[in-house]
């Protein structure tokens, strides 16, 4: 259906089977989150919060929660938008078969923008921000957050909507320094298009307008967190994915979706910054406090009956990953147009996205030559490595593939690919004092730390270990060794306490490991870690914790190592020490407390029995 509201497409989804209501009274304090988490780990469907405690309005969660349920609300444009991205990266298409296509071009029709439509569902009555569900996800969180808001703002140098950007960019609602129902927290990262427009209107010594939407038709969300190129409006993706044109308008110089079923207005002004988090974040650990702009609130606005849609991210996989997923069906090989020789990648969720990337090129440079090693992988990994959020990647796994037939989907089978080929003498290449993801907290200092590219093309050089060699059984100071997979061994060691010692550490398991040699034996990495047999229980787990917790630069070391000309390699195994850093953000931890209280809801008699 081509929802004009976000009720309209929960009934809808109800009627199909997709959503249940929860009927009992719930706290926004903890337990709603822990809801939603029980449900989408159990694969359960959208909910409707009936009853929230502290607030008149409805709650919804869990809208995305499934490829399947997203495909399912898209089920009249899909197809249509992914023909017209196509013909985006395929232009001439259009032109050979111009009678096919006409559906596209039709479906491109609802992508202009509705200016003052008749009927301003939002404008229905004028509220405060402590009259909205103000849910806290996580224990140590540092207050109540929106966590599926559509951000818009516009260019100060080009005014009106063709010109804006949208964004899904946390906002903090309360708790820390902000004046209650006056100021919020605005937080965004690296690589964002609002960052540019408070630019120029720091510039101009002008406070930026912002306009805050939350609900509406689901289009609109998903186009907050599109990828679109760089002079595409999200406000179009949303009219043509919907099959509904944006309707807005402008209300005291503020924007307003008027489809939305919240909008928060107000104004950042230069140099106006308070604390902003801590927030329970995608990467499985908080984002700690840091100055953050600051939005003076105006006026929110609320649509009669409106329902407030969040989601609940902490160590994935978790709702956020089905967006990647319906992002990914919908764009196709958008990426291969835009980087020559690519492909494919793969943003590994359970590492938290930004911290490993994997991808697959192509090797053209010089067939003429017997010798195959990295050449044209290395000028794609530069290329990848600066371009939009794929610049974030702070571990790039990049190799090239003449069957065809490896991807990068396929994670145990693409790093047996990898650990085979590599050269750790000449195929590790260090970026140093760049930046990276503002949420990881593995680097030097906030958006600060450094990067490593893995470059593996040619001959298999090795037959990988299936089993942890003698040698790395009878280590001193570094226990409980376990096969993590094929070419991998997890160790066991001490805590963490500063880089002198682990320094003196990583010198005392070179000294050991290197006169016996692990080379011949098949061992390419050897993981450091804090609980070797938790790294070894699943790859989800080795995935999170070795790429989340390491820092290139700081934490990867190298049995034999050596610098000649600047560049750094190993003879011997690669180490990475993943262990829990005095630095890092602590990882997020459920409330048991609030568990129990929520296990009524799956009892027996309860509106969620049966589900997890």
């Amino acid at each position: 259906m081509n929802y004009s509201s976000l009720e309209e497409c929960l009934t809808d989804l109800e009627k199909n089977g997709h959503l249940l209501r929860i009927k009992e009274e719930v706290d926004p304090y903890l337990e709603m989150a822990s809801i939603h988490l029980r449900v989408y780990e159990a694969g359960g469907p959208a909910l409707l919060y009936e009853r929230v405690k502290g607030s008149r309005f409805r709650a919804a969660s869990n809208i995305f929660g499934s490829l399947e349920r997203s495909k399912f609300m898209f089920r009249k444009t899909f197809a249509a938008v992914q023909k017209l991205i196509q013909l985006k990266n395929d232009p001439v298409a259009a032109i050979k078969q111009p009678i096919k296509n006409l559906s596209s071009g039709l479906a491109a029709l609802k992508a202009l923008p509705l200016k003052n439509p008749t009927i301003k569902p939002v404008l229905s009555q004028e509220i405060r921000v402590s009259d909205l569900p103000l849910i806290q996800h996580w224990p140590n969180d540092g207050g109540a957050f929106v966590t599926l808001p559509q951000v818009y703002t516009e260019d100060p140098d080009q005014s009106g909507i063709m010109h804006a950007n949208l964004g899904m960019y946390r906002i903090q609602l309360t708790g820390n320094d902000y004046l209650r129902d006056k100021e919020i927290g605005l937080h965004y990262q690296l690589h964002r298009g609002i960052g540019v427009h408070q630019s120029k209107a720091n510039k101009k010594g002008q406070p930026l307008k912002v306009s805050c939407f939350v609900g509406g038709p689901p289009s609109h969300s998903l186009s907050a967190v599109m990828p679109l190129p760089e002079g595409i409006s999200e406000m179009t993706f949303a009219g043509v994915l919907g099959g509904r044109r944006f309707h807005y308008s402008y209300e005291d110089g503020f924007c307003i979706s008027t489809d939305a079923d919240f909008v928060i207005t107000g104004e950042v002004y230069p140099g106006e910054n308070k604390p902003e988090g801590p927030f329970g974040d995608h990467l499985g650990y908080y984002s700690l406090t840091h100055p953050f702009p600051l939005m003076k609130v105006n006026k929110v606005y609320a649509r009669k009956n409106a329902i407030w849609p969040f989601t609940v991210v902490g160590r994935p996989p978790q709702e956020d990953t089905s967006f990647g997923e319906l992002i990914h069906e919908l764009t196709g090989d958008a990426i291969k147009q835009e980087i020559p020789g690519l492909r494919e990648v793969n943003a590994v969720d359970a590492a938290g996205v930004h911290p490993l990337l994997l991808a697959i090129g192509s090797e053209r440079y010089t067939p003429y030559m017997p010798a195959k090693q990295p050449a044209e992988i290395l000028t794609i990994a530069n290329h990848i490595l600066g371009t939009g959020q794929l610049s974030l990647a702070k571990f790039l796994f990049i190799t090239a593939d003449e069957s065809g037939s490896l991807t990068t989907h396929d994670i145990p089978e693409f790093m047996r690919f990898m650990l085979e080929r590599i050269d750790l003498s000449r195929d590790v290449h260090f970026y140093t004092n760049t930046s990276i993801d503002t949420l990881d907290y593995s680097g030097t200092g906030l958006n600060t730390g450094s990067k490593v590219v893995f470059a593996a093309f040619g001959e298999v050089k090795r037959q990988l270990c299936t089993e942890v060699p003698q040698v790395l059984q009878t280590l001193k100071h570094f226990t409980n060794p376990r096969l993590v997979m094929p070419g991998v061994i997890a160790v066991q060691a001490a805590r963490f306490t500063d880089y002198a010692q682990a320094e003196r550490e990583m010198k005392v398991l070179d000294e050991q490991v290197l006169p016996g040699g692990t080379g011949d034996k098949g061992v390419v990495f050897i993981v450091v870690c804090d609980d070797s047999s938790f790294v070894s229980d699943r790859l989800g787990n080795y995935l999170w914790v070795t790429y989340t917790r390491c820092n290139p630069s700081h934490d990867i070391y190298g049995i034999g190592s050596f610098v000649q000309f600047k560049h750094w390699g190993c003879k011997g195994p690669l180490v990475l020490d993943a262990r829990i850093k005095p630095h890092h953000a602590p990882p997020l931890e459920k409330d048991p407390g609030v568990e129990k209280k929520v296990d009524r809801l799956f009892a027996k008699g309860g509106s969620l029995h049966g589900i997890a």
